[in-house]
């Protein structure tokens, strides 16, 4: 009888390797072309005159110039800021100090754990929309709690110039919040039970041992909390548009409103083009390190 062999044929072999990457192809050519090719467009757009349609005339960096030179430029910088800076600390406050109650083996946690959850299924246009119902004098909470008898009960911070910012940051918490408590939910579940038990043996109470063990053990969490956070930030129109459309005014004016603003209404794509490009830095001047430093770690280990 002719012996037989279990091992594959070339061609077979051949066709086994190369049959994934023919099906990734077409994906990885679109992603290369809409992505990081538009990427490259942009910036060539910000160094050209381009107003209403593209031109390809070189005009260095003028638009960054002019870009910086406008009040309305500084404006969204100086919302960002506020809005940022709140909507981090807030968010990572929240979300470590759910965690913890969670993490306490509360009954029903099966049930609480996707309510928290739930806001970050919803798209940013829905929650936008809804939070701005819900804060509009005329029918929202004021409106409830005058028909409830409540005659005195004023919230007006929607219509507020000094004030609207802070309701995006009400409804970005809200929406965000859950999410990074599910981050932290896991970063305390895989601390080790022993060295917790150890402390409470050397009698140390419950916040020594939070604040000595177990929020130092979750900086990778804070870390990549912080960085999700932060390019949420950065990028953030949607919400910004379905509650207040950047006003009353400028008041709730974003980097992403205004180049949007300046490249399709005001037909200035050279400034918008900078500006997407200057957000593009942002965000990655928050990627770059982590991704260094999770690629650093894992070559060391």
């Amino acid at each position: 009888m002719p012996l037989t062999t279990d091992r594959p044929q070339p061609r077979r072999r051949a066709l086994g390797d190369w049959l994934p990457r023919l099906v990734l192809a077409p994906s990885f050519a679109a992603v290369l072309l809409f992505v990081y090719g538009f990427i490259l467009f942009s910036i060539y757009l910000s160094m050209t005159s381009s107003r209403l349609l593209p031109v390809y005339d070189f005009i260095g960096f003028g638009n960054y110039v002019r870009l910086f030179s406008l009040p309305n430029w500084w404006v969204a910088l100086k919302n960002l800021a506020i809005f940022g800076s709140l909507y981090i600390a807030i968010c990572c406050a929240l979300g470590l100090l759910l965690a913890i109650l969670l993490d306490q083996r509360i009954r029903a946690e099966g049930l609480i754990r996707p309510i928290f959850l739930y806001p970050m299924a919803l798209s940013f246009i829905v929650t936008g929309t809804a939070w701005k119902w819900m804060l509009d004098p005329g029918i929202g909470i004021a409106q409830t709690m005058h028909a409830l008898g409540w005659e005195s009960f004023s919230f007006t911070w929607i219509k507020d110039g000094e004030m609207a910012i802070y309701t995006i940051v009400i409804a970005a918490v809200w929406q965000s919040s859950g999410f990074i408590m599910a981050m932290f939910l896991a970063g305390l579940r895989g601390i080790d039970g022993e060295m917790l038990k150890a402390a409470q043996i050397d009698g140390a109470s419950a916040f020594q041992t939070y604040r000595r063990i177990v929020i130092p053990q979750l900086k990778p969490v804070f870390l990549s909390a912080f960085v999700v956070l932060a390019h949420l930030a950065i990028k953030s129109y949607d919400l910004v548009v379905a509650m207040t459309n950047g006003g009353p005014g400028r008041a709730t004016e974003m980097p992403s409103t205004f180049m949007y603003s300046y490249t399709f209404t005001r037909s200035q794509m050279g400034v918008g083009a900078s500006s997407a490009v200057i957000m593009l830095m942002m965000i990655s001047a928050v990627l770059i390190p982590y991704l260094y430093s999770e690629l650093a770690g894992k070559a060391r280990s």
